[in-house]
C-alpha cells in the first residue's frame, strides 16, 4: 500500500486520506528512512531528484524518478553507480513510452505495414503558456526550458517505435519574454535513424491551435504513410489499397498503469525495467546534441 510524503506534514496526510494510502510523512527524509518502505517515487521539480534518489539508494530503496530524470549527464551516471553499488531498481518515469499510442506504432512498423520508413514528422504544438508562480519558469528547478522539461517525452516517442535516433539537431526561433511565461517554448529538431531514414519534431508552447493542442504526426515509408493523432486518439494506416482506421485505446491511454506494472515487476523479478537509467541516458545524449546545436545548455546553474 502506497504512503505519501511532502514538506508539509498536513498535504501529505491529505493526500493518504483521500487516496487510501498506508502512511503520511511530513519530510521525504522520513519516508526514505523508514524500514516498512521498499520503493520511492520521485515527484518534485528536477532541480531535486539526483539529491533524493541518491538518498533512496542509500537506503536500500529500489526508485521510480520522474522524467526528466536529471538536469545533466554528470548526474545519470553518478546515479548509475550509485544504483549498481546498491544493487537496486531504477525505472525512469517516462509513461510515454507505455502509451498504447506508441505500441500500436511499434507494431505497425514492426509488421512492416508501410515498408522501410523514410520520413518521420512529429508535431506537439499547443498555447499553454505558464503562470508566473509556476515553478516551471525557474529554469534551476526544473532543469531547462519548456523542450527539456516536457519535449523530451516526444523525443523519446520519435526514437522507440523502432528505428533509432543515431543524431539530433535542435533549432530554437527567436524567444519571447512577454507575459508571465519567460521561458524558451519552442524548439524544432532535426533527427537522423539508424535506418538512413530522417525525422522532424516541432515542439511549442506558445503557438494557438485548435481543440488545445490536437495534431496529426506521420511515419512516411516506402509503401504507406502512418497517421496518428498525437495524444493517441486514432492511428490511420495507410499501407494497401484500404486505409485502416485504429484506436490504441483510452483505458491507459497515458500509460501510467503499463509503467507502474513494470516497475512492480522489474522489483519482483529482478530484471531491467524497459525505461531503464541507461534508456534515459540515451535520450538525455541526443538531448545534450540538440541544446549544443541550438547554442546552449539545456539546464541552468544549479
Amino acid at each position: 500500500m502506497a504512503s505519501y510524503a511532502s514538506r508539509d506534514a498536513a498535504r501529505a496526510e491529505a493526500f493518504r486520506a483521500e487516496f487510501g494510502g498506508r502512511a503520511a510523512f511530513g519530510s521525504y527524509e522520513a519516508a526514505i528512512a523508514d524500514p516498512s518502505v521498499d520503493a520511492v517515487v520521485v515527484a518534485v521539480p528536477p532541480r531535486f531528484h539526483r539529491d533524493l534518489t541518491l538518498a533512496a539508494l542509500a537506503a536500500g530503496k529500489h526508485v521510480l524518478v520522474e522524467k526528466p530524470a536529471f538536469p545533466t549527464m554528470a548526474d545519470y551516471e553518478a546515479v548509475r553507480a550509485a544504483r549498481d553499488a546498491a544493487g537496486r531498481i531504477i525505472l525512469v518515469g517516462e509513461n510515454d513510452h507505455y502509451k498504447p499510442l506508441v505500441r500500436t506504432l511499434q507494431r505497425l512498423l514492426a509488421d512492416d505495414v508501410i515498408g522501410e520508413m523514410v520520413f518521420a514528422h512529429f508535431t506537439t504544438i499547443a498555447h499553454r503558456l505558464k503562470a508566473a508562480d509556476d515553478w516551471r519558469n525557474d529554469e534551476s528547478m526544473a532543469g531547462g526550458d519548456a523542450f527539456f522539461e516536457e519535449g523530451i517525452h516526444w523525443l523519446h516517442i520519435a526514437g522507440c517505435l523502432g528505428p533509432r535516433i543515431v543524431a539530433a539537431r535542435g533549432y530554437r526561433p527567436s524567444v519571447s519574454r512577454e507575459g508571465p511565461d519567460r521561458r524558451a517554448k519552442s524548439m524544432m529538431v532535426a533527427l537522423e535513424y539508424d535506418n538512413q531514414a530522417v525525422g522532424a519534431l516541432y515542439y511549442s508552447r506558445e503557438i494557438p491551435s485548435f481543440f488545445k493542442g490536437l495534431r496529426i504526426s506521420k511515419l512516411f515509408g516506402r509503401r504507406g504513410v502512418i497517421s496518428f493523432e498525437s495524444n493517441g486518439v486514432f492511428v490511420i494506416a495507410r499501407g494497401g489499397a484500404v486505409p485502416r482506421l485504429l484506436v490504441p485505446g483510452f483505458r491507459d491511454i497515458r500509460g501510467y498503469q503499463a509503467m507502474y506494472r513494470d516497475f512492480a515487476a522489474a522489483i519482483r523479478t529482478g530484471r531491467a525495467p524497459e525505461m531503464s537509467l541507461e534508456r534515459a541516458i540515451e535520450d538525455q545524449t541526443l538531448m545534450d546534441q540538440i541544446y549544443a546545436s541550438a547554442g546552449r545548455g539545456a539546464a541552468a546553474p544549479r
